[in-house]
C-alpha cells in the first residue's frame, strides 16, 4: 500500500519538475527575442542569452531539488532511527523481562504448591471417610459420636517434685546447678541441628533432672523458678556466644516459666543480655511448656513478646494437639514445636486431622520446625521418616551430655552463687 502512495508522488513531481523546465525555457526565448529585438543583439548572441539563462535556471533547480531530496532524506533517517531506538528499547524490556523469568526460582513455590495438594488431597480423603461413616451410621440407626479432642484446659497430671525445695534453693546458693544439653538431630542425616539445655541440680553427688526438682508454681515455688531461668538464660547466652567466638554457630533451646516473664526484676536483665548480644540471640529459642501457653495472661504475654523483639526465637513444649493457627504462631515469633512420639505415632488421629505424612510439610510452610521427641527406639526413627518428620530427640539419636570443654563456663563457683542470689 505504502508503494502505491509513493510512486504517484513520485510522477507528480517529475510532472512539475518538467513544468518548471518550460517555463524557464520560455523565460530564456523571451529574454533572448527581447535582446533581439530591443537591445540590438546579433541572432547568435541572443540564442546564446536565452540558452544561458535556461541552463542557470536550470542550475539553480536542479541545486534546489537536490537540496530538497538531500532534506527528505535526512528526515527519513531520523525517522527511522527514532523507530530503531524504540524498537531497541522494547527489545531490552523484553530481554529484561525474560531474564527476569529465567532467574525466577520456581523450587520453592512448587515445592509450597505440591505440599497444599497433598495437604488439600489428605483433607477430602477423610472428609470422604467421615460422609461414609455417617451415612453408615445412618443407615444403621446409630448417633454419630465425634471423638473429643482433649484440651489445653484439661492437661495430663504434671508429676510433682522429689526433692524438697528447701534442698532446691541450698543447691542455688551453693552453685550447684549443672547445665547439660541434649541434641536435636536431623533427619536422616542424623547431623546436629540444635542443642536442649537440660539444667540438672547436684544433690549429693547425682544429677537430679528437672521433673525430680522443679519446682511447683506458686508463691515460693515461683521465685525459685525465677531463680533457674535467670541462670539459664545467662548461661545459654555464654554458649551460644563461646560457640560463636570459636567459628561455629549452635542453635540453643533454653526454658522460661511463667513466672519470670510476668516478675520485671527477673525478666529485665534477661532483656538487658538479650540486648547486649543481639548477634547471637537468633541462635537462642525461649521454650515454654503448651498447657502454660495456653493460659498466659496479658502480662505473661506481653513478657514474651519483648523477649522475640530482641530477635530470639519461641518454642511451645509438649503440645497436646497441632490444632493451632500456626499463622498467627509465626507472627508472635515461635520457630519451635514439639510433641512426643509416643502420640504422634501411636495416636495421631488426637494430634492433627492432617495424615501424619502431611502436617510436618504443612508448619514447615509458616517458618515452624516440628520436633518430636522422647523416642525409644530405632523403628520409631524409621516411622518419623516415613511421615517426613525431619528434625527428632530421644534416647536412640543421643542422650543428656556434658557441654563440651571450650563451652562449658569455667568460673568461680564464689561468682556463681553470687548470681544465683
Amino acid at each position: 500500500m505504502a508503494g502505491t502512495l509513493v510512486i504517484p508522488l513520485i510522477e507528480a513531481r517529475i510532472r512539475v519538475q518538467g513544468l518548471v523546465y518550460i517555463l524557464m525555457g520560455l523565460c530564456g526565448a523571451g529574454l533572448g527575442f527581447a535582446a533581439y529585438f530591443l537591445a540590438g543583439f546579433t541572432p547568435i548572441e541572443a540564442v546564446l542569452l536565452a540558452g544561458a539563462i535556461f541552463l542557470g535556471g536550470a542550475l539553480i533547480e536542479e541545486r534546489a531539488a537536490r537540496r530538497r531530496a538531500f532534506r527528505r532524506l535526512e528526515k527519513g533517517v531520523e525517522e527511522m532511527a527514532r523507530l530503531l531506538a524504540t524498537d531497541a528499547k522494547a527489545g531490552q524490556v523484553l530481554s529484561e523481562r525474560v531474564n527476569a523469568l529465567a532467574d525466577l526460582d520456581l523450587g520453592p513455590r512448587l515445592d509450597v504448591i505440591e505440599a497444599d495438594m497433598s495437604v488439600l488431597g489428605t483433607v477430602v480423603r477423610q472428609v470422604a471417610e467421615a460422609v461414609s461413616e455417617l451415612e453408615t451410621a445412618q443407615q444403621s440407626g446409630t448417633i454419630y459420636q465425634p471423638t473429643r479432642v482433649a484440651t489445653p484446659s484439661s492437661p495430663e497430671t504434671r508429676r510433682s517434685p522429689t526433692i524438697p525445695l528447701a534442698d532446691v534453693r541450698r543447691a542455688l546458693d551453693e552453685g550447684r546447678l549443672v547445665h547439660n544439653v541434649q541434641p536435636v538431630l536431623t533427619l536422616p542425616q542424623r547431623k546436629l541441628h540444635a542443642n536442649d539445655l537440660i539444667p540438672r541440680l547436684d544433690i549429693d553427688g547425682r544429677l537430679a533432672d528437672p521433673p525430680e526438682y522443679m519446682p511447683v508454681p506458686n508463691a515460693e515455688g515461683n521465685v525459685v523458678l525465677r531463680r533457674i531461668d535467670a541462670l539459664c538464660a545467662e548461661e545459654a547466652i555464654r554458649i551460644v556466644r563461646r560457640a560463636r567466638l570459636n567459628g561455629e554457630a549452635m542453635r540453643l533451646i533454653v526454658d522460661i516459666s511463667p513466672a519470670s516473664l510476668a516478675d520485671r526484676s527477673t525478666l529485665d536483665p534477661i532483656l538487658t543480655l538479650l540486648g547486649a548480644n543481639r548477634a547471637v540471640n537468633p541462635d537462642i529459642a525461649f521454650a515454654i511448656d503448651y498447657h502454660d501457653w495456653a493460659e498466659l495472661d496479658k502480662a505473661e504475654s506481653d513478657g514474651l513478646a519483648t523477649i522475640a523483639q530482641q530477635g530470639a526465637a519461641l518454642a511451645i513444649r509438649d503440645t497436646t494437639t497441632l490444632r493451632l493457627d500456626f499463622a498467627a504462631l509465626a507472627e508472635k515469633g515461635v520457630r519451635y514445636i514439639t510433641t512426643p512420639a509416643s502420640k504422634f505415632l501411636k495416636q495421631p488421629s488426637s494430634l492433627t486431622d492432617f495424615h501424619s505424612s502431611d502436617i510436618n510439610d504443612y508448619i514447615k510452610r509458616f517458618g515452624i520446625n516440628l520436633i518430636v521427641t522422647g523416642l525409644e527406639t530405632e523403628p520409631e526413627i524409621l516411622a518419623l521418616l516415613d511421615d517426613g518428620v525431619r528434625l527428632a530427640q530421644g534416647r536412640p539419636l543421643g542422650g543428656v551430655t556434658a557441654l563440651r570443654d571450650d563451652l562449658r563456663d569455667e568460673g568461680n563457683d564464689q561468682l556463681r552463687r553470687l548470681a544465683a542470689r
